[in-house]
């Protein structure tokens, strides 16, 4: 079976190209980097303007394919001329890669591990995290939970540490899929269990600066952590086995849980954040939004609404103005009102799949 790694380069190749041609007609478009998991605020949305408004009838140029990069289901981050990812080879051998946006040549690869619970059942056993570029460096987390800080330029690991087995990490049982939070000077990931839920490492060493012991001891999740505005607090919000919550992202403290969204049998959702509310979706089930309020002192998350049916897929869902847009396990596109959960309009001829926005276009 081919990687669907190779699927993602060939796509990403066809996006740049219509760009380029949008591009010829109107040079004063600039592109903007696609640093992490979706996107620059980690929120699926692209500034990028000027490109095509349809394809053309034969379809975009593709204008490069590589079938070497090795296995696994990491998207790409892509800063200025480069394409950096995550794959493996082999149980023994999950890797960083650098390639090059003109031709898809490698620049370098760099090995950080082991495949994570090669045991896994059903069996999916890859690279799976999106590595997330700050300035000059890189930081990727493998399957198996090795953290590491590389330089972008060569690929050489500045710092390194297992994250299962400094902070008794606890896994689910598709092992790691988090991408790394990098916010100022930290680096936030999720161990998961009862000791190092949540922690806050220094983004330039690796040492610890707070760890979260969330009450109830999760296992990890397969979602990644978002940065979020409300009830007065700023806040670090994941989704865990047993639902989403926020801690404090000077502390750790742990502030509150909303459970409803993990109803689904795994938790793959990455948070979906707009103002003072948050969106989770359950997979193969529905979704649930909850406004976060001052709470003596804390932060209480308020449920709005659960509806089924509403966008809960792997790939995540977008906020533009007052709709939320996304696909749901029942393999259909999805638009509903954010804060009331009101469908206005289904597509069933769209698969479940990553949504994204830019340019006026889903």
């Amino acid at each position: 079976m081919k990687s669907r790694l190779l699927t993602t380069i060939a796509a990403l190749c066809l996006c740049f190209s219509a760009v380029f041609v949008t591009r010829s007609a109107n040079m004063a478009t600039s592109t903007s980097d696609w640093p992490q998991w979706r996107g620059p605020e980690r929120n699926g949305i692209s500034q990028e303007r000027g490109l095509l408004k349809q394809w053309p009838a034969e379809g975009p140029k593709l204008l490069w394919q590589v079938n070497d990069i090795g296995d696994g289901y990491s998207t790409p981050a892509v800063v200025g001329k480069r394409i950096y990812l995550m794959s493996n080879r082999g149980m023994e051998n999950e890797f960083v890669q650098a390639l090059s946006t003109q031709d898809g040549k490698p620049i370098w690869t760099t090995r950080v591990g082991n495949v994570g619970n090669p045991n896994q059942n059903p069996p999916y056993p890859k690279a799976r995290s999106t590595p997330t570029v700050d300035e000059n460096f890189i930081y990727a987390l493998g399957s198996d939970g090795d953290l590491a800080c590389l330089e972008t330029k060569s690929g050489k690991i500045r710092w390194q540490k297992s994250i299962r087995k400094e902070f008794g990490g606890q896994p689910g049982e598709w092992a790691y899929a988090e991408s790394p939070l990098v916010d100022g000077d930290v680096v936030v990931v999720t161990p998961g269990g009862a000791q190092a839920t949540i922690v806050a490492l220094n983004k330039k060493t690796g040492s610890l600066i707070w760890k979260s012991a969330v009450p109830g001891g999760d296992s990890a999740g397969y979602a990644s952590a978002i940065v979020v505005q409300g009830g007065g607090r700023k806040q670090y919000v994941q989704l865990l086995s047993k639902g989403i919550v926020g801690v404090d992202a000077k502390t750790g403290q742990f502030l509150w849980r909303y459970a409803e969204a993990a109803k689904g049998p795994a938790q793959y959702f990455t948070p979906v954040a707009s103002g003072e509310y948050v969106y989770g979706g359950a997979l193969g089930v529905g979704g649930g939004l909850v406004r976060l309020k001052l709470d003596r002192g804390g932060v209480a998350a308020e449920q709005v609404y659960f509806v089924r049916g509403l966008p809960n897929g792997i790939g995540g869902a977008v906020v533009v103005g007052e709709h939320l847009y996304g696909t749901e396990a029942g393999a259909k596109l999805v638009a509903a009102e954010f804060t009331t959960g009101k469908v206005k309009w289904q597509d069933k001829s769209i698969g479940w799949s990553s949504v994204a926005y830019a340019d006026g276009h889903l």
